[in-house]
């Protein structure tokens, strides 16, 4: 099974130029150039290409043509994220609206007093999503590796005038399991992926978009330690300045009954429940499909 390198990719030069044209020119004209920006990405990304050629044609099963423009299409939406994410959360005025869907089960769950935990994945806008929780009324922690290169998070850290989520790192001395712990000890909500993983890490196979892949069980095996409840969550770009806020209601997964057979049935059933809602959003925007690397078996690779 294949798995994600732990690193994205991407410079700081290209990002100080689109926050200047955003604040500048607002994203209209940042779009604009995207289309360009685009084709150099695709010259110069062979592999994220041919992983995303592959989702198309083999997965999607769109035709020759079709996965081709939907290669490109992939790209330019991603980017469109990118220049979204960085509009909203440095508070320039822009033209994006928001529509909500299942936000009422994210209520229920601040006014019960439950906690819980919010999973969701490289699908439209992750970073849009948790800046959209801000709605609620809770503290919301967000799990996420060290990924992104030092300088660039430096930079946008003094762009961005609006973060209202606390970032739990992933560390290799494990000591974000004690913030993790304090976050459903405060019945607070705790959002993280569940689609990818890094070599070592421990994963089950499971049937995908009628293809075998491979998915995380450590973010899974939390609801159960915890006995939170979990609700999956997704902000995908329902048109060229409209975002859409999905929610599912929330349900537990653990049981009294603690042995190795229940543990396992029920982190299998909330690994299929996870990926039934993630298949749903991916059938409806499958050009929002952003893990750009073989996510499937190889023998789904063309």
């Amino acid at each position: 099974m294949s798995s994600w390198s732990g690193k994205t990719r991407g410079g700081i030069a290209g990002y100080k130029v689109f926050v200047f044209l955003i604040k500048h020119t607002g994203i209209a004209f940042a779009y604009f150039l995207l289309f360009f920006v685009v084709f150099y990405y695709l010259l110069t990304s062979i592999k994220s290409v041919k992983a995303s050629y592959c989702y198309f044609r083999s997965i999607q099963k769109f035709n020759f043509f079709r996965s081709c423009l939907s290669v490109y299409k992939n790209f330019f939406i991603f980017g469109q994220t990118l220049i979204d994410k960085i509009a909203v959360m440095s508070g320039v005025d822009n033209k994006l609206n928001f529509y909500f869907d299942g936000e009422e089960h994210l209520v229920k769950m601040v006014n019960e007093k439950t906690g819980g935990m919010l999973v969701s994945a490289h699908v439209g806008s992750f970073e849009i999503a948790g800046y959209l929780l801000k709605r609620i009324n809770t503290k919301v922690h967000i799990l996420m590796y060290e990924a992104e290169h030092q300088n660039i998070k430096k930079y946008l850290s003094g762009v961005y005038k609006d973060i209202t989520a606390h970032i739990i790192t992933i560390k290799e001395d494990m000591s974000h399991i004690y913030e993790i712990k304090k976050v459903f000890e405060n019945k607070e909500f705790l959002c993280l992926h569940g689609d990818r993983f890094v070599s070592g890490s421990k994963t089950i196979a499971m049937t995908f978009m009628g293809n075998q892949a491979a998915f995380p069980t450590g973010p899974f095996y939390l609801a159960q330690k915890y006995k939170v409840p979990v609700s999956y969550v997704f902000a995908v770009k329902k048109s060229t300045f409209a975002y859409r806020f999905l929610a599912t209601p929330a349900k537990y997964y653990y049981t009294e009954k603690i042995n190795l057979r229940t543990k396992t049935a029920h982190q299998e059933q909330i690994i299929k429940d996870y990926i039934k809602a993630l298949e749903n959003v991916i059938m409806n925007y499958p050009h929002q499909w952003f893990n750009f690397y073989y996510f499937w078996e190889k023998k789904y690779q063309r």
